[in-house]
């Protein structure tokens, strides 16, 4: 191989690479390249072949057709262990660290530090090594702390530390910024751009436009696991991504419908919870979609998840269709006809090792009950009838809910939901972690839902997705709400000031 990847076109490049499993083609014929000192965003639908394409280069998948290169020389990866060894890393979206060891164990796990002919574990340096690793991507984190201290933000960085104590070249970044602040996210472009500076090439997987737009040199979609094509950044707009990557275009990504706005079928007063919110008081109308919105750490999830049982308020009165009710737990919630969609599905919501079916199930044991036994028909009947609706993508309600994208997986737990007879629906940042094309799905099923006359709580941090889809805005800030707009006054700079400013704004 090339000692020196500036001397090649390439860094690294595969082509016409095709994988196939058991009556799925995951990969048709796709082609790539990164460039020494790139940083390449790689895009498309979840289900477009990202993950697979992530897993063929760093040797969990062998292809059954086409060819990868290395610095212009012929590769063939038999196990991770190979591509870790070329100086291929990969950080994934969901942190594969050990919480229980420390900062330093983490990032020399497997590659650890010995002294002498007794191969004795050589910590001192480990964790100087590793202090160098955090000091020269800017950050202050103490290599003893355990990962189990640390936030999301925090693991990701020691992830990136991880992937430069084996020194590699090639470092894939997998949905980085997902569950990530805004301000957390900023940080991350940051390390980022140091590593790149160091000449570090990357290849960074997003949804998100802003993620492309701030960071990469180049982008290239992937659609149906096909190659769809590659573009500079600079030279590409929002709506040639969006028909790259969906293969038709979205002229109308909000699709706010203008209904009927009802009597109140919600209604919270003086709500508090010690330390959390307090004052909370906002009422929400059937057909009528209500955002909360504000800062990371504003208190919106935890109303939500008072309202909803989960962590009931120590004051403060709920009522539904004008009458008090008393909602210490889920079950009562449910009973009150409150739904919640919680901000992680995977982990609150759903089983993953389960079918589809089954977990559409939970939301409503009791209505397939039977006497002494459970009626297994009529909860399939019920899955596949909510599966047609929301137009769930699956070969089966049968399949297991690990192998659905998470658009689809998004649209199973509102179908869970919707096996109860509900009046109000809480979705806790319903489009989270999914593309622009379940984003769409996603937003006309709001719509249909709000024609049906349900009342919809919206919490969202995302502000194209508050001002396109809300009939009214509720901005908390520091656990009280400071501002109210209706959908015809708000604007975004006015949603930032209620959101970051000490004063309270009058409703």
């Amino acid at each position: 191989m090339a000692e020196n990847p500036s001397t090649v076109n390439s860094i690294l490049r595969l082509e016409h690479i095709t994988k196939i499993f058991p009556g799925v083609k995951a990969l048709d014929d796709v082609s790539f390249d990164l460039r020494p000192g790139e940083i390449h965003a790689l895009m498309g639908e979840n289900g477009a072949g990202k993950s697979t394409f992530i897993k063929v280069i760093t040797g969990v998948h062998k292809p059954e057709g086409g060819k990868m290169f290395l610095y212009d020389e012929e590769v063939h990866f038999d196990s991770t262990r190979d591509s870790q060894q070329a100086g291929i890393a990969c950080i994934y979206q969901h942190s594969t660290a050990y919480p229980d060891l420390t900062i330093a164990e983490n990032i020399f796990l497997g590659h650890e530090i010995f002294d002498g002919p007794l191969k004795k574990l050589n910590w001192r340096s480990m964790h100087a090594r590793a202090k160098e690793l955090l000091d020269s991507l800017g950050s202050e984190l103490d290599t003893k702390t355990t990962m189990g201290e640390l936030s999301v933000a925090q693991q990701q960085i020691v992830e990136i530390a991880k992937a430069l104590s084996t020194d590699a070249k090639i470092i894939i970044m997998d949905e980085p910024t997902a569950a990530l602040t805004k301000q957390e996210s900023e940080d991350l472009y940051r390390y980022t751009r140091r590593l790149q500076a160091s000449g570090v090439s990357i290849i960074f997987i997003s949804h998100r436009f802003e993620d492309m737009y701030e960071l990469g040199d180049r982008v290239t979609v992937l659609r149906d696991a096909q190659y769809i094509g590659t573009w500079d950044v600079d030279k590409i707009t929002n709506q040639e991504m969006i028909l790259a990557m969906v293969g038709r275009e979205i002229t109308n990504l909000f699709p706010k419908r203008e209904v009927a706005i009802g009597d109140i079928v919600l209604e919270v007063k003086n709500l508090k919870k010690t330390g959390l919110f307090r004052d909370i008081s906002f009422h929400v109308r059937k057909g009528e979609i209500v955002s909360l919105t504000g800062l990371i750490g504003a208190g919106r999830s935890e109303v939500a998840e008072a309202i909803f049982g989960i962590a009931p308020a120590d004051s403060g009165e709920i009522l539904i269709d004008g009458a008090a009710v008393k909602i210490q737990n889920p079950t009562d919630a449910g009973a009150t006809g409150i739904g919640l969609l919680p901000e992680d599905r995977q982990r609150q919501a759903l089983i993953l090792d389960w079918e589809i079916s089954k977990n559409i199930g939970l939301g409503n044991l009791a209505k397939f009950k039977r006497k002494f036994f459970y009626n297994v028909s009529h909860e399939e009947e019920e899955a596949q009838t909510l599966a047609e609706k929301l137009a769930i993508k699956a070969s089966t309600i049968f399949d297991k809910i690990s192998s659905l994208s998470g658009g689809n997986q998004q649209k199973v737990v509102i179908a869970k939901i919707l096996t109860t007879d509900l009046k109000l629906i809480i979705l806790d940042e319903p489009t989270k972690g999914v593309d622009v094309g379940a984003k769409a799905a996603i937003y006309e099923i709001m719509g249909e839902l709000s024609e049906q006359g349900y009342g919809i709580l919206l919490i969202s941090s995302e502000m194209p997705e508050v001002l396109g889809m809300s009939d009214r805005i509720l901005v908390m800030k520091s656990g009280r709400v400071t501002a109210e707009f209706t959908k015809e006054n708000a604007t975004q700079e006015a949603i930032l000031a209620a959101a970051i400013l000490n004063t309270e704004i009058a409703s």
